[in-house]
């Protein structure tokens, strides 16, 4: 059977591959610390498990929704949207459309805006699926890297150099899986002004992450600066990280008709309407729960952030440290680590791969290489391991990395 070239050049998931030989090792009884999690350890509001409850009982729970989403819940995410960022998107005639997580929600936002050719603007560390969807739809992923001293945060003049005819494009993801930073609100009123001189340029901001924050300033918005570059932007954002819910596939963007209409189109001939179910247990659902809901959530976050800092600090390894403050993850920077040294007359210039098995060998800790990210010679590490499990890989992690073995 001959496969299409477009899904011979689609990679696989790397955290698919580690997940593997992590299940692999723990069937066999070994204890292994599991960092490779992109998802809370924690159950949804039970608030929001009883609307789901509730909705068992009706037929319509089970029968399809409007192809965009069921329209109470796309008022609702909408002005749940204009009340977090105060903004007015309904004056401008934006509309929300619902889908199958923000995954597909990206999917059908490149489908809509992207022709074969036109180039996408990337900020390293990226979300592993940036790329892959770009390419898919023929587009040209254009990287502007940003480095660990810097917090992961690419300078505005980095990004001006990229900008050509045929950018069509920019993702912004912030709060940032991997790097679980968000960017200053001096750097999104820096890219504002930026933007003002590329007024045909889309901005699909990524906020998926927007509510898990742990230490302030709280993220802020390019948009929220200057109002008018909400006619340029499409937002995005879901349930799967806030709601403690990945498995429950809704995510949505915010966009003008004409952009809205299109990706409604694209999802009419493939997934069609979102789940049902969850869409009214939402549409019955008070948002408002969520604000005492994520204190436990921004607490253990912390805790963990600090056990970053303390283990770095207590090896005097400063210059390997940056402050996390969103998201639940961590860029670790191996080039500039110890033991790295050991590693440099290897063959190729990405060692991800081959270091991230080797501490799962070694240490018993799992992380995900950061050659996905756009981040070579680094790997992911998430937060969400309980503390003290926490607390015991980042001992084993320091072990290595100062080259104590």
């Amino acid at each position: 059977m001959q496969l299409s070239s477009r899904v011979k050049e689609t990679k696989t998931s790397v955290t698919l591959r580690v997940n593997e030989k992590v299940n692999k090792m723990s069937s066999s009884g070994q204890h292994v610390y599991n960092m490779t999690s992109g998802q809370l350890s924690f159950k949804p509001a039970p608030e929001f498990i009883e609307c789901i409850s509730k909705q068992l009982n009706f037929l319509k729970s089970y029968q399809y929704s409007a192809v965009s989403g069921m329209s109470k819940l796309r008022e609702k995410f909408l002005k749940y949207t204009e009340e977090k960022r105060d903004v007015d998107l309904q004056s401008l005639g934006y509309e929300c459309v619902i889908s199958n997580g923000s995954k597909h929600t990206l999917y059908n936002i490149f489908g809509a805006l992207v022709n074969p050719g036109d180039e996408v603007i990337l900020f390293t560390p990226y979300w592993v699926s940036y790329p892959e969807i770009i390419k898919f739809w023929g587009g040209v992923p254009v990287v502007v890297q940003s480095h660990n001293f810097d917090s992961y945060t690419p300078p505005i003049e980095d990004i001006k150099k990229y900008v050509s005819e045929k950018t069509k494009a920019i993702i912004i993801n912030s709060p940032n899986n991997p790097a679980g930073i968000h960017y200053s609100d001096s750097w999104m009123k820096d890219f504002a002004v930026f933007l003002k001189d590329h007024p045909e340029i889309i901005v699909v901001s990524d906020e998926l992450y927007s509510d898990i924050f742990y230490f302030d300033p709280k993220p802020s918005y390019f948009y929220q600066f200057d109002k008018s570059l909400l006619k340029q932007t499409v937002i995005v954002d879901g349930i799967s990280k806030s709601f403690a819910a990945t498995g429950l596939r809704v995510g949505y963007c915010i966009a003008d008709k004409k952009l809205a209409k299109a990706m409604g189109k694209i999802q009419s001939q493939t997934t069609s309407g979102p789940n049902s179910l969850i869409q009214r247990a939402l549409i019955d659902f008070d948002f408002d729960i969520l604000k005492n809901y994520y204190d436990p959530v921004k607490h253990q976050l912390r805790e963990c952030a600090q056990i970053i800092m303390l283990s770095f600090r207590d090896a005097q390894l400063h210059h390997c440290y940056y402050q996390t403050s969103s998201a639940f993850y961590y860029l670790l920077d191996f080039s500039r680590m110890p033991f790295f040294k050991h590693w440099e007359d290897e063959k190729g210039s990405d060692l991800s791969n081959e270091i991230t098995e080797d501490i799962l060998d070694k240490t018993g800790v799992a992380l995900v290489p950061g050659t996905a990210f756009g981040a070579p010679n680094s790997a992911r590490m998430s937060l969400t391991l309980e503390v003290e499990p926490f607390k015991e890989a980042m001992s084993k992690l320091m072990v290595y990395i100062t080259d104590k073995k």
